[in-house]
């Protein structure tokens, strides 16, 4: 009798335990967490084709690569707030050890704030590498065009990928260009109005200010700045996130960082939740508003002019190849409706689940729509997300999809006002 008591208890109490369990909470591993900070996942392997298909042109739009802190600010900041702790001595061990790890960050990253480092350029050569291997008769020879943003960084992402694909063939003819022209494509977030406007409305950032003051831990910060230190006089939750940016970056720059030193599992899970949550509103279609998402619809018409011309036969053109920025790649993604890249919810705690800036835009994150001909002269494409094929049109796992069709669907993506 007393056993099976026992496992009654037993049975409640994990039924209870069970019930308890935060559906939306995540557990992510550490190089997971980096969010959009995190290095290219390069693919484990090449995916074939049918050998009824020959690729005839690539359209390509890629990320730049892993690089330097963007800036200063989120390091200084985390610096004097450790200094400080430092000078009223509430500073603890793990704090000290931080504040020589920030100061090396800062020490490195001097005069290459924003820079593409070793890592990012390698990045882009292993792309360029693969697609001339998995492509070599699009890459035998003829006129490619590559555009970048003004951004230095992307400018040299370009020309890593480039002066990879000249060095397997030298008889291919590669125009650059790069600059302000190009923001309309490779940088819309400076130049649309309407997403201009948007981005200075206090009420759109309301889903995200609210889950922060939930989501975000300080545990994190008092281990290092201590019990003491005078969290009052500070936003202690956008310290938070700095704290968070500063490791989740140092991938990216190639310098060791055991995150599990400053985070517990579930501590980096929620910050990264945090500014995951703040690029899924900023950049992507929600329930809020559609103009994030909106803004790539240039891009993606040029994309299908430019797709157009060569089946019409009025380009002779191979490839073209566009570099940007994270903010370039999550509209684009979002807009075209790829599955893992859009959500649309209410429910704002369910993002995480549904939405990760890990797998949507990591460093060198890239779509290519390789476009493929048969034997009839007929044309297919086929989208490759972080060089992966993906199925795009709803309610369909067809990889290889009709020129026609898929035209057809991609129209269907953009907003008529940008069509006029």
């Amino acid at each position: 009798m007393q056993r099976i008591l026992f496992l009654i208890v037993y049975i409640l109490v994990a039924h209870v335990a069970m019930q308890a369990v935060d559906p939306t909470a995540t557990i992510y591993n550490n190089e997971e967490c980096q969010g959009s900070l995190r290095p290219y996942p390069m693919p484990e392997s090449a995916y074939d084709y049918p050998d009824t298909l020959t690729p005839v042109f690539i359209n390509h739009v890629g990320r730049h690569g892993s690089r330097f802190p963007a800036s200063a600010t989120n390091c200084v900041t985390m610096r004097r707030a450790l200094l400080h702790a430092d000078s009223i001595g509430s500073i603890t061990k793990l704090g000290r050890e931080f504040l020589e790890l920030t100061d090396y960050v800062i020490a490195r990253s001097n005069n290459q704030w924003g820079a593409l480092d070793s890592l990012g350029m390698a990045e882009h050569r292993g792309i360029a590498s693969r697609m001339f291997s998995n492509f070599p008769q699009v890459l035998s020879g003829g006129n490619i065009k590559a555009i970048s943003s003004y951004s230095p960084r992307c400018i040299m992402s370009m020309y890593s990928f480039t002066h990879q694909l000249s060095r397997l063939n030298n008889r291919l003819e590669i125009e650059t260009v790069s600059g302000r022209d190009q923001s309309l494509l490779m940088r819309p977030f400076d130049v649309d109005q309407e997403y201009i406007e948007f981005r200075k409305d206090d009420e759109a950032m309301k889903p995200y200010d609210e889950y922060i003051l939930q989501a975000i831990p300080l545990e994190p910060l008092r281990r290092i700045l201590g019990e003491s230190y005078p969290y009052d006089a500070i936003d202690a939750r956008s310290l938070a996130l700095v704290q968070y940016y500063v490791i989740a970056g140092m991938s990216a720059m190639q310098v060791e960082c055991d995150a599990s030193r400053y985070f517990t599992t579930e501590e980096y899970n929620r910050l990264w939740s945090c500014f995951n949550m703040r690029q899924y509103i900023q950049r992507t279609s929600t329930t809020i508003s559609t103009i994030p998402a909106d803004i790539a619809s240039p891009l993606l018409l040029d994309i299908i002019a430019t797709t157009d011309a060569v089946v019409e036969g009025r380009s002779s053109l191979k490839a073209v190849l566009r570099f940007g920025h994270a903010e370039t790649m999550m509209p684009l993604l979002s807009l075209m409706r790829i599955d893992g890249c859009y959500y649309k919810t209410n429910y704002f705690d369910t993002v995480a689940k549904n939405w990760r800036d890990f797998d949507v835009v990591p460093m060198a994150a890239n779509l290519q729509m390789i476009l493929f001909r048969n034997s009839k002269g007929e044309y297919f494409v086929r989208f490759d997300r972080n060089e992966k094929p993906c199925a795009v049109l709803p309610g369909s796992d067809d990889v290889y999809v009709p020129w026609n069709v898929m035209r057809e669907y991609l129209m269907r993506c953009v907003p008529i006002y940008y069509q006029l």
